[in-house]
């Protein structure tokens, strides 16, 4: 079996459309997931701890959370789900039960801080004894951005995948069968390291497309065969979303583009995300626009890091931040959202504008977002947002007449 196992990652690998090759593998916005969602953890449970949670999933920071890890890619495909507030079922109750707050609130910060396997295991095991209606496996989506070489992702389509390749009948919503689905993940991740990775994110991955019928194994065939047509419709939809990932990549990097070329014209020092340096538009590397190295003076070199992934910073001649700007695609609003919050949380100084921008098409979800109540009163952060259309049309005006980061108000928009 053991060449047949090696035969489909190969296969799984191979394939320009999977989510091996579209997520896991060269993805900058998964690298700067995890750190984002792990800061947007620490919110959360700050919250719960202050006793601003609130009592609903809607407009928490749990919300900001859970849906930033919807946005990476089809593996985590409705992740957010198991964490609305179903007021009829009373689930999960997290919400308006006071006591079941805290204790999700206290397993949250404990895997934050655990260094140990058997510490991680151990809160898990103690969430469970709790007997939390409704407060299942899914959470560890949240666990796999905080430690993704200990727990893998978890959804239907996953565990279906699992069921068919290791013949087993693991059932959703169990603490229980979700770590018996871990160890044997574990065992065969480390069986086929060499064509896997440390990070279980691979081999996730490879499960999805199992469960899906897009890999097709011995054990799925028939399943295939049966739902040809909607396999077939399921493809193309992946191609799609990869064609038009690379058209938002290329958007991605325009946007870059314009706003380095407006900070230099305006007399600004430019960052552009370090992992963005060698991304070309206009025949020219984003890189040649920046700074070499990001110093910012009596900033820790962990939050030098969150900072550094920011896509476009603009910064005067005393290496104070004067600009953030996070360019959003279709799908990672808010994650934009969370970086630049998170980047608010470390200044000292309020004088810094933060700045989304996005397509036109998102607009409207834009405005949603910037309204959540845990945005909207922030006093940390105060979000503008610039839409493509309007950067890309006035950038050579402003440009020419501009003199400081004022001339944005011309084009930049403010909600409520």
């Amino acid at each position: 079996m053991g060449a047949n196992f090696e035969r489909m990652i190969q296969e799984y690998r191979g394939d320009m459309e999977s989510v091996y090759q579209t997520w896991f593998i060269d993805n900058d916005q998964r690298l700067k997931a995890f750190r984002t969602i792990r800061n947007g953890v620490i919110e959360v449970i700050k919250d719960i701890e202050n006793n601003t949670f609130g009592n609903d999933f809607k407009g928490s920071t749990l919300e900001i959370v859970v849906t930033a890890i919807a946005e990476q890619k089809q593996v985590f495909e409705g992740a957010a789900h198991a964490f609305y507030w179903k007021p009829k079922l009373r689930i999960p109750d997290i919400y308006e039960n006071e006591r079941n707050k805290k204790a999700f609130g206290r397993f949250l910060k404990s895997c934050l801080q655990a260094t140990t396997e058997k510490q991680l295991i151990e809160e898990i095991v103690k969430l469970d004894q709790s007997q939390i209606k409704g407060l299942g496996p899914a959470v560890a989506n949240i666990l796999y951005f905080l430690h993704p070489t200990v727990f893998p992702p978890f959804n239907t389509a996953i565990v279906k995948g699992f069921n068919l390749l290791f013949d087993q009948k693991i059932k959703l919503g169990s603490w229980q069968e979700y770590l018996k689905m871990r160890e044997i993940i574990l065992d065969f991740n480390d069986k086929y390291r060499n064509l896997l990775s440390k990070d279980l994110g691979a081999v996730g991955g490879l499960l999805f497309e199992i469960g899906t019928g897009r890999l097709v194994i011995s054990e799925n065939y028939e399943i295939t065969l049966e739902n040809m047509e909607k396999q077939t419709k399921a493809k193309m939809k992946r191609h799609s979303e990869v064609i038009n990932d690379a058209i938002e990549e290329n958007d991605h990097s325009e946007m870059q583009y314009h706003l380095a070329r407006l900070g230099k014209a305006l007399g600004y020092d430019v960052w552009i995300a370090q992992n963005d340096h060698k991304r070309e538009w206009n025949n020219q590397k984003l890189g040649e626009f920046s700074l070499k190295r990001l110093n910012l003076p009596n900033i820790s070199q962990s939050i030098k890091e969150t900072i550094a992934l920011i896509d476009v910073i603009w910064l005067d001649k005393k290496e104070r931040i004067v600009g953030a700007f996070e360019v959003e695609k279709s799908t990672s609003i808010y994650s934009g959202i969370l970086r630049l919050y998170d980047l608010a949380l470390t200044m000292s100084e309020n004088q810094t504008k933060f700045y989304l921008v996005a397509p036109d098409k998102r607009e409207k979800e834009i405005k949603a977002q910037l309204l959540r109540p845990s945005i909207r009163h922030s006093n940390a952060c105060q979000i503008s947002y610039i839409l493509f259309s309007e950067l890309r049309c006035d950038c050579d005006a402003m440009c020419k007449f501009g003199t400081d980061i004022g001339v944005l108000d011309k084009i930049s928009r403010n909600v409520g």
